[in-house]
């Protein structure tokens, strides 16, 4: 089994009984082991060691002194360190496997540096949520709405460019990571914070790099997990932000935001008028 450390415990109801142990020949060179009586019995010191973490916390590991042992074995003549170590290992030590603080580290590091590249393909749509409301600009304002579209209306819809991107690390996902663009702009459906405290919401942004390749710490916040389940039923999870979802409101008329699934809010959509292009 591998570790990245271990805790080593003392772990036994039973203490020497110098009394009731008895001994052949001793060969020890003072006055208290001709007695029939060594040190070795008398105890065992407290050992006390550091054992450093990532986070600079110090794990303390207690040996808790050993006064007396009864019921202890009959033993010859040669009984020595090795034989009490033994003892110990077999009888008193209680192996227990350490998280590995470093490997976790490891992987935290590695999944916030992932990498995507955009690929050649791209899915033009427009969006509607599972009650036939249709994304649309709102005026000048860097953010979309939920609207009913009735009769000449329909043209008021976004059409949305949805480049695909590919991870250079070897995780499989049943998800497809995407950008959304509005068609024939630099505008971006972005999932950002205007304050670290503050919770993900949901804004157009402009960008006018090609963004051929992106990070999942992204500071734009402009890549989405697209994952389509059902029939067509098609959710858009933040990257940068897991768990922060692309939703509507239930009401008409109100604005396209992000939240998390336990919300009372719609984040399931259609993709209708769909055309696959290459760039």
């Amino acid at each position: 089994m591998a570790c990245e450390g271990f805790e080593m415990t003392l772990a036994f109801d039973y203490a020497y009984d110098s009394d009731s142990a008895e001994y052949d020949e001793m060969d020890c060179s003072d006055p208290l082991a001709m007695s029939g009586r060594c040190d070795m019995h008398e105890g065992i010191n407290v050992e006390m060691w550091t054992h450093p973490t990532n986070s600079l916390k110090q794990v303390v590991n207690l040996i808790v002194a050993l006064k007396r042992m009864k019921h202890f074995k009959k033993q010859s003549s040669d009984f020595g360190d090795d034989e009490l170590l033994s003892i110990f290992m077999d009888n008193v030590i209680e192996e227990r496997c350490v998280s590995g603080v470093q490997e976790a580290a490891h992987t935290r590091r590695v999944q916030s540096e992932r990498t995507y590249n955009k690929s050649s393909r791209i899915l033009q749509c427009t969006v509607c949520d599972q009650f036939q409301k249709s994304l649309v600009r709102s005026g000048g304002a860097l953010n979309l709405k939920a609207v009913t579209l009735k009769g000449g209306n329909t043209h008021h819809k976004v059409r949305f460019n949805l480049s695909t991107y590919v991870s250079t690390s070897l995780s499989v996902t049943d998800s497809q990571p995407v950008c959304l663009e509005i068609s024939k702009s630099n505008l971006y459906l972005a999932c950002t914070k205007q304050n670290p405290n503050d919770n993900p919401t949901l804004v157009l942004k402009e960008v006018t790099d090609t963004l051929n390749t992106i990070t999942t710490d992204d500071p734009n916040g402009l890549l989405f997990f697209r994952k389509e389940t059902g029939v067509s039923v098609n959710t858009f999870e933040s990257v940068k932000y897991p768990g922060w979802f692309i939703s509507t409101a239930y009401d008409d008329n109100e604005e396209v935001t992000v939240c998390q699934q336990q919300d009372d809010r719609i984040n399931s959509f259609k993709l209708n008028d769909k055309v696959i292009i290459h760039s």
